[in-house]
């Protein structure tokens, strides 16, 4: 995983979003992708790229960068065609270069084929070692050029695209929402687990499918439904038809989805994301109530956790941190100064509403801690006489294999330090976490499950790459214990 040395980069990162246009009404495909990626740019912020299918004929732009700093007007206008898949993508590899930029497009004995991934397969490794030592040549570090290898394969001793993916499926292991064109078809794909979200839209008669319902409200399209764990959609000509591949599918959603990757405006899986964020506030505010002046949320992803944190406790809701929301991207400075500048480039105090108070400040999480740390020193600085930290997440306490950037556990700030250590390592006069119980309750359907394994250690799938296998530990045995274990934890000293 990288290790990030900016401040303002302690953050979990999403791996990608995946939009996809089937055009039968003469829409631009590749500008209606154009918008939907701008709508899900939150979930990947280092490449993009559009494909687009002009009767077999496929065009592709992609490169590093947002995605109005990769396409123009000059470029979408190239992209000619009725079919189109999009991509943004984080990267989880300091290597990640062009060749991993998404969808990736080959074309071989059968035709052309498209794809765009998100999510981790947890056997990618095996696979890719079997395919190298049959003769396959990788072009990127990616999982999608895996599936394209395997997916090519299967269509030569096919007779259509989802028969060779049906056989494709068999063979993937861990999270994978997709969607696929062919030459004359855009096919949507979720994991048995459906670990990743993907939604199916509708704009006259032309079918969209995207990573979150966001996408959809940007087009003006109509939602129709999420794609099904275990489930193929097939989208052509004649319209739309579904397969469920998997005999066995439960509902296996990360539950950081609703606590930080998705837009607040998106529906997940029948679930507000922006009432999942206030009832979690409200949770927390019961869970960890203190005397204070203001409550304050760290923009963006804190502000929905604080305004529910503030209706459950009575205390009044106030801006004390304002964004500049055209920095764009933020790069790895050099040197520590620049690294504290760069964040108060990000975000600086608003000082009358801080000044003499006793401030609740809210925040989706903590990783490595250097981030809180420096807001609340901001804070300090700025006036405030008491900064009181709530987190409206548990303590993240293992890795995730199924397409989140977790760093290694020796990074994870709640693996190698107590409560209290965290606490005085920030510079908090108070920390508390959402309870680990209460992720259940804040607004998720009861007859769906979860993954919350980055909190709890127990992961829905037995097998985990690498050799690891489950925690033997949970994180409530590990992290309410003051004498770590050591097999299970690195103890830091101050």
């Amino acid at each position: 995983m990288r290790k990030t040395t900016n401040m303002y980069l302690d953050k979990v990162k999403e791996e990608c979003g995946v939009f996809g246009f089937f055009d039968m009404d003469g829409f631009d495909a590749a500008r209606m992708t154009y918008y939907g990626l701008y709508a899900l740019q939150h979930r990947g912020q280092e490449s993009c790229g559009i494909a687009v299918n002009d009767n077999g004929i496929i065009r592709v732009h992609k490169g590093m960068g947002l995605v109005n700093e990769v396409f123009d007007s000059e470029n979408i206008q190239e992209l000619k065609g009725t079919m189109a898949v999009g991509h943004v993508r984080y990267s989880a590899f300091s290597d990640f270069q062009r060749e991993d930029c998404q969808p990736l497009v080959s074309r071989y004995i059968k035709g052309s084929l498209t794809i765009a991934h998100n999510g981790n397969l947890t056997n990618a490794y095996e696979l890719r070692h079997k395919l190298e030592h049959e003769g396959a040549i990788f072009q990127s570090s990616s999982n999608a050029e895996v599936i394209m290898h395997l997916a090519a394969r299967a269509r030569t001793k096919t007779h259509s695209i989802e028969e060779a993916m049906l056989k494709v499926l068999k063979k993937l292991e861990g999270a994978f929402s997709l969607v696929i064109m062919s030459p004359r078809k855009l096919i949507g794909i979720r994991d048995p687990k459906g670990f990743r979200p993907l939604c199916l839209g509708k704009l006259k008669n032309s079918y969209i499918l995207a990573s979150e319902t966001a996408a959809l409200d940007v087009i003006k399209a109509e939602f129709i439904r999420d794609v099904e764990p275990g489930e193929m959609v097939i989208i052509n000509q004649e319209g739309l038809r579904s397969i469920k591949y998997a005999d066995e599918t439960t509902y296996s959603h990360c539950v950081f989805e609703y606590i930080y990757f998705a837009r607040p405006d998106s529906v997940i899986d029948g679930v507000s994301v922006y009432a999942a964020r206030v009832q979690a506030g409200k949770l927390l505010a019961k869970a960890h109530p203190v005397e204070a002046d203001i409550v304050v949320g760290v923009p963006d992803s804190g502000l929905n956790f604080a305004v529910g944190y503030a209706q459950a406790s009575g205390i009044p809701y106030e801006e004390g941190l304002i964004k500049n929301r055209y920095t764009g991207r933020t790069f790895i400075k050099p040197t520590q100064d620049e690294r504290a500048i760069s964040v108060n480039i990000k975000l600086n105090v608003l000082k009358n509403n801080i000044e003499g108070k006793r401030v609740i400040l809210i925040d989706d999480s903590i990783v490595r801690g250097t981030t809180c740390a420096n807001l609340i020193k901001m804070l300090k600085d700025a006036g405030a006489t008491q900064i009181h930290m709530r987190i409206a997440s548990p303590p993240f306490m293992w890795p995730c294999y199924f397409g989140t950037d977790i760093p290694s556990r020796d990074e994870l700030i709640a693996v190698n330090y107590s409560l209290e250590q965290i606490r005085q390592k920030i510079g908090a006069d108070s920390l508390g976490y959402l309870p680990l119980e209460d992720i259940k309750n804040i607004g998720l359907r009861k007859d769906r499950g979860y993954c919350d394994a980055c909190f709890s250690g127990k992961y829905s799938v037995n097998k985990l790459p690498n050799g690891n296998q489950k925690p033997s530990k949970t994180q409530e045995e590990i992290y309410d214990n003051p004498r770590r274990d050591k097999k299970d934890f690195k103890i830091i000293k101050n």
